[in-house]
């Protein structure tokens, strides 16, 4: 593994986009575990995407209009219920929520782990990344693979984790302010809309 692949994914993982933005607000509303919990179901999500690359189907997304389009507006869609339901103060991300209850953690990892599925980027970007370190037709082409995708996903968590768990150490500041919750609830609101649109402009 190339200093070059783990600089190249540290990069990619440490851009803000729709997955650390979900578990900044997780933090911020939930708590430090529920940030966990929200890194850990935004790594998952990235696995069927590392499936998809190893197995080619990324490739018919590629070349498929309509598959990709169906993809990307299904997670804009989702987008922009989120948005709705965090503007309305209602979901796992309320603020005014009390702590991760088992319930509510379930419902956290399935909503990370959607926002990421839903983005059919990420398969593209492992079907352009992956074949950059490694030959395809190298006799150990899939143990290599599925090793980077490994690291990538445990970057991913940690960093998440790590954005996260820092949202939560402030976040008895935060709730004790009725007027920096109104703000957070329409940044985190409008966020995702942003998000939506962003995804929705985005081409093969």
């Amino acid at each position: 593994m190339t200093l070059d692949f783990l600089l190249i994914a540290l990069i990619v993982v440490a851009t803000p986009g729709t997955g650390m933005i979900y578990t900044v607000a997780a933090g911020l509303t939930r708590g430090g575990r529920a940030s966990i919990v929200a890194a850990f179901g935004c790594t998952l999500g990235i696995v069927p995407h590392m499936i998809a690359a190893i197995t080619g189907l990324a490739a018919l997304l590629h070349t498929s209009a309509l598959l990709f389009d169906a993809v990307k507006y299904a997670g804009v869609a989702y987008l922009l219920w989120m948005a709705w339901m965090t503007w309305q103060d209602r979901g796992s991300l309320s603020l005014t929520g009390q702590g991760p209850h088992k319930s509510t953690a379930l419902q956290v990892t399935v909503e990370a782990i959607v926002i990421n599925l839903l983005n059919p980027k990420l398969s593209i970007f492992f079907f352009a990344f992956l074949p950059q370190f490694v030959a395809t037709d190298a006799p150990d082409a899939l143990p290599r693979m599925l090793e980077m995708s490994g690291v990538f996903m445990a970057m991913t968590f940690v960093v998440f984790a790590l954005y996260g768990l820092f949202a939560a150490s402030v976040r008895d500041h935060v709730l004790s302010r009725p007027k920096v919750m109104l703000w957070l609830r329409r940044t985190f609101a409008a966020a995702f809309v942003a998000l939506g649109a962003k995804l929705a402009l985005t081409e093969r």
